[in-house]
């Protein structure tokens, strides 16, 4: 069930690939990005890119107002560590503008909304697989403002009849199949990113952020998702809502987690070649493992993935960087 629909961050990593999707299955996409981590040659044809801040209230009244039928919330801040050392900044651009955003639909009669949000919620859990009703725990100002903005989706809803999907994503990683869109981000912290990085000579080795965890190699355990699928689910959920679905909360997953160490081990398979690595100390807001519960996603979605294999993540990230140097 097609509509018109709002894509904040499209020209983002996730939300390139969702808006990509969106298009594809016949929606009418406006893309509002302020391309502060973002890039312009991200977004997908056929989609009306917008470029503004979701601070101005003027321009997210003059887009809500032209017949928008859901909201896709991607723009936000993403690094743990620099939301630890700058929490205002965080609370500011996720939490605040989040707020911005959900009183402008709802004074705009936009009650459908689907919103980006981690399973850095969960905190530094006791025990794995993670369930959408395990405790909320978190630990960064990151997660803390994903958190409150989730509380706000929730409480929202009940006093105006908003009905809205929270998707907490686990370890989003890989690349569009066809080459047209990867991981642009500036300054990213993401492991397959800095990874390839290395592969491709941007850098000279990669840190392993702590190698003492409880875990099977004494490295942090992460459930990684290729983004595709991840875009997928986002189209369900869209349709989910469209077709008069009831809220929910649910896990962005493969329900099975990868060391560091087996993640290099993929891509030097993938390369055919080793990666200089060094162990550093472990970064605030780390914790040793993340793995996701996913019978919800399945349930409510009927949504399966198609691409739950790490080689496959792994080599479609490094596809993608070797292509960008190609073009830079």
């Amino acid at each position: 069930m097609s509509g018109r629909v709002l894509v904040t961050g499209g020209a983002g990593y996730i939300g390139s690939h969702t808006a990509q999707q969106l298009i594809d299955a016949g929606n009418d996409v406006v893309i509002l990005d302020n391309l502060s981590n973002g890039d312009r040659s991200m977004a997908p044809d056929g989609a009306r890119f917008v470029q503004g801040d979701l601070a101005d209230r003027g321009l997210l009244d003059d887009i809500l107002g032209s017949g928008v039928d859901a909201v896709l919330h991607f723009a936000g801040s993403i690094v743990v560590p620099d939301s630890v050392a700058d929490p205002l900044g965080y609370y500011r651009n996720n939490t605040l503008n989040t707020h911005g955003l959900l009183q402008a639909c709802i004074e705009r009669g936009v009650d459908r909304f689907i919103f980006s949000s981690t399973a850095t919620v969960y905190g530094d859990p006791a025990s794995t697989p993670l369930r959408e009703t395990d405790p909320t725990q978190p630990i960064s100002p990151y997660a803390t403002s994903k958190l409150m903005s989730e509380w706000m989706l929730r409480d929202t809803a009940a006093a105006h009849g908003l009905r809205y999907v929270v998707l907490r994503y686990f370890n989003v990683a890989g690349a569009d199949l066809k080459g047209r869109r990867g991981q642009a981000s500036r300054n990213a912290t993401h492991l397959i990113k800095l990874a390839v990085e290395v592969l491709t000579g941007q850098r000279d080795r990669l840190s392993i952020f702590g190698d003492d965890y409880p875990t099977s190699d004494g490295t942090g355990v992460r459930d990684y998702i290729h983004v595709t699928d991840l875009a997928n689910a986002h189209v369900r959920t869209l349709d989910h809502l469209m077709a008069g679905g009831a809220s929910e909360v649910m896990n962005c997953g493969y329900g099975k987690g990868s060391t560091v160490r087996q993640v290099i081990a993929a891509l030097e398979c993938v390369a055919n070649r080793r990666i200089p690595t060094e162990v550093a100390p472990r970064r605030p807001g780390d914790v040793a493992e993340l793995v996701a519960d996913v019978s919800r996603i399945r349930e409510v979605l009927g949504w399966r993935p198609e691409h739950d294999d790490l080689e496959l993540i792994v080599r479609t990230a490094l596809d993608w960087e070797r292509k960008r140097i190609r073009a830079s």
